[in-house]
């Protein structure tokens, strides 16, 4: 067991508020993504003053279930996804690989727990529209979007039903 520590601090004193709290999670087959747009998804992340951004990109048996279209190798999404934080120098950016490694379909369900266990709250999903009415369509929606709110990247043409029945749940991200 370890030795508390006390730390002297002067009368009155108030420690400061954290300014950065929460989790932003970029959730994603990272295929058609442009650094453009991994740019805007960092200047949501920064404007709403989140602690973490963290890139989730989907294994390529996951894109397959949710979109029935090839996708090019995990590592070689991942790959990119790794040059564009060195060349952007966005330190705070975290890259997740769980679902690569774990090499097979993963729903969002257990995607979404697993990140909540390791991340801190409050939760925010940075999605694609198309991403955001897929999410809507699987039976733990309702379950989910009580626990986390969505930012969705551009405005959807068309919304899914349970996604707007939780219209408060989720908004456009407007760069100014």
């Amino acid at each position: 067991m370890a030795a508390r520590q006390n730390i002297r601090v002067p009368y009155g004193y108030e420690s400061p508020e954290e300014s950065r709290k929460g989790t932003l999670i970029f959730y994603d087959s990272f295929e058609d993504v442009t650094d453009a747009e991994l740019e805007r998804a960092f200047t949501a992340f920064e404007r709403r003053a989140f602690a973490k951004l963290v890139l989730y990109p989907l294994h390529e048996e996951t894109v397959r279930r949710m979109w029935k279209e090839p996708v090019s190798a995990f590592h070689k999404r991942q790959k990119s996804l790794e040059e564009w934080k060195l060349d952007s120098g966005h330190s705070t950016v975290s890259i997740q690989n769980w679902d690569g490694k774990r090499k097979k379909y993963t729903p969002i369900d257990t995607a979404l727990r697993y990140l909540t266990e390791v991340y801190p709250s409050p939760y925010f999903l940075y999605m694609t529209p198309e991403m955001a009415n897929l999410f809507a369509s699987f039976s733990t929606f309702e379950e989910w979007i009580v626990q986390l709110r969505l930012l969705l990247s551009t405005g959807p043409e068309t919304v899914h039903p349970r996604l707007e029945k939780f219209r408060s749940r989720w908004d456009v991200f407007a760069e100014e």
